[in-house]
């Protein structure tokens, strides 16, 4: 049997930052950051900070590594970047950053997004890692990919209620305290 959520536990809202890479995209046009942020207050997880950079690679990292420091941000969702044109720097700006991989979020992703856009997926490079205590997901820039991201891999991912583990568990702001 597949995991599920267990409606029996305490649901945590996770403070997720969204960064939107893009030469072009606006607060007015920046359909995919609004799709990611739309999912995550819609789950009922806070929105810890939003912004938009150029395909930069100094810039990209000066917002990461700033909202992988700040203790009130538990996860980065980065949005843009992930493909193979010339502009496309996410995966290079990022994944110097990271301290632990985790490889099997794109796989996951690409499986899902197979079935909306078929091979097509192969053109991205989305990953996932931590960089100190917080976690980050860089997925495509294309709205129909965060939707596909959210709702066939991050939502379950991210409600501390999914068993038989989450990603709540690991941050520890949300384990036990033990006494001494």
């Amino acid at each position: 049997m597949p995991g599920r959520i267990d409606d029996s536990l305490e649901f945590h809202p996770l403070r997720i930052a969204v960064l939107t890479i893009s030469d072009t995209r606006t607060e007015e046009t920046d359909t995919s950051g609004a799709a990611l942020v739309k999912r995550l207050t819609g789950a009922g997880h806070a929105l810890a900070a939003k912004a938009i950079v150029p395909d930069d690679i100094g810039a990209i990292q000066s917002v990461v590594q700033g909202w992988a420091d700040d203790p009130a941000v538990d996860v980065i969702l980065t949005t843009g970047g992930t493909g193979f044109a010339d502009r496309d720097v996410t995966p290079e700006a990022v994944q110097p950053l990271l301290r632990r991989t985790m490889e099997g979020f794109a796989i996951l992703f690409h499986q899902a997004s197979l079935q909306t856009v078929g091979v097509s997926t192969l053109q991205s490079r989305c990953f996932a890692g931590q960089i100190g205590r917080s976690f980050i997901f860089c997925l495509p820039g294309s709205t129909g990919a965060c939707r596909d991201a959210w709702d066939y891999v991050l939502g379950a991912e991210f409600d501390s209620r999914y068993r038989p583990c989450s990603l709540p568990g690991l941050l520890p702001r949300l384990q036990p305290q033990v006494a001494h």
